[in-house]
């Protein structure tokens, strides 16, 4: 008789993260945001839903989920860009490739797909649009704000919305930079050779 694998449809917190590479923590704060379905066993320890796991590794870019991400060199100015746009997804691309330091870039086309690719190495500057498919980029920023990770990370949001219509999406952090559409690039090099001169500071030898 052929014997029958019945897979589990969930999974614990360090299972979770070991599969969407990212830590434990990280998972733990997607559960209380509801990006990721969870349930609390009697003796109170998390259960992810395998379903709910599978649909966030199903967003990431070029099906490499499953991929160990290469860990970012020091020397090289990590930018993250979240755009719906794909048109202009390629145009950050290219003017970012122009800038004179170092960089690599990461682009996500949406909420979803920012905070999988943040949880697994943060960016020191990430650059989002906020009217997206699915969860906006307000909800990814509200999110971003209670993980400590994101403490050494320049946040700018790119928008075509105005002040109104900000408002009524609950509002923008302070400390975060609004520009407006057409996309300011001189600005955002300018941002980023701030940061960049800030790491040199901190990288040199003392």
């Amino acid at each position: 008789m052929k014997e029958i694998t019945v897979e589990k449809s969930f999974c614990t917190t360090r299972q979770a993260a070991d599969l969407l590479g990212v830590s434990v923590g990280t998972v733990q704060l997607w559960v209380e945001n509801g990006l990721l379905k969870a349930w609390k066993t009697a003796g109170g320890h998390r259960r992810v839903m395998r379903d709910s796991v599978d649909a966030l590794l199903h967003k990431t870019p070029d099906n490499s989920a499953n991929a160990t991400p290469a860990r970012p060199s020091p020397d090289v100015l990590q930018v993250l860009v979240v755009e719906d746009d794909a048109n202009l997804l390629r145009l950050y691309q290219t003017m970012i490739g122009r800038w004179p330091m170092a960089t690599q870039v990461s682009l996500a086309d949406n909420a979803i797909t920012g905070l999988l690719m943040i949880g697994r190495h943060p960016p020191d500057l990430l650059i989002t649009d906020l009217s997206m498919p699915g969860m906006d980029g307000c909800a990814m920023l509200r999110v971003l704000r209670q993980n400590a990770d994101m403490r050494f990370t320049r946040i700018v949001v790119v928008s075509g919305l105005d002040a109104s219509e900000l408002t009524q999406r609950g509002g923008i952090p302070a400390d975060i930079e609004i520009l407006p559409k057409p996309v300011p690039f001189a600005r955002l090099q300018a941002i980023a050779t701030d940061i960049a001169g800030a790491r040199s500071m901190t990288l040199m030898p003392s």
